[in-house]
């Protein structure tokens, strides 16, 4: 069993509360626009958690030089699929559906909307995911984070944790 913490769009800031959320956690992915590699390594300090993740579009070549733009990997049997400008099921952005369809991963992440959303695709048998926005950029009104399990084929126990208003 795998418990994970997932975030995206901090553009730059890191809110104390995440530490205190993650820190049962196993895992941290971070679906992009973190805003400073800084970021990452105060989250990694924090928790101990060495953070997957991938840049987003803000993101700078100190993110990009240690971030890919995609990220393939397999957690206790279940294949994961992340991309900061992904979209979503009925809307994915250009080459992701057919990405998905080659890579068959049960779990797509994406970021960049700041629209939090978990949603099945019942086309392509996969479960979308997007933490909303954790950071105080944007059009966003809440900022948001999840956690959920992984145990063996199962994803579960899913969280959807509001970090309170933007400003």
């Amino acid at each position: 069993m795998t418990k994970i913490g997932l975030l995206s769009d901090t553009h730059g800031w890191l809110d104390e509360q995440i530490i205190q959320h993650f820190s049962q956690c196993q895992e941290i992915w971070h679906a992009g626009d973190f805003g400073s590699i800084a970021i990452a390594q105060q989250l990694e300090a924090a928790t101990g958690i060495k953070i997957r993740g991938v840049y987003g579009n803000i993101d700078g070549y100190d993110v990009r030089s240690f971030y890919p733009e995609e990220n393939l990997f397999t957690v206790e049997g279940i294949k994961v699929y992340i991309k900061h400008i992904g979209g979503y099921p009925g809307r994915y952005a250009p080459g992701v559906k057919q990405k998905i369809r080659e890579e068959k991963p049960q779990l797509f992440i994406s970021g960049h909307s700041h629209i939090l959303k978990v949603q099945f695709d019942p086309e392509l048998n996969c479960l979308h995911m997007n933490p909303g926005a954790a950071g105080k950029q944007g059009w966003h009104k809440v900022r948001t984070i999840i956690r959920f399990v992984i145990d063996g084929p199962n994803m579960k126990d899913c969280e959807v944790i509001e970090l309170g208003k933007r400003g």
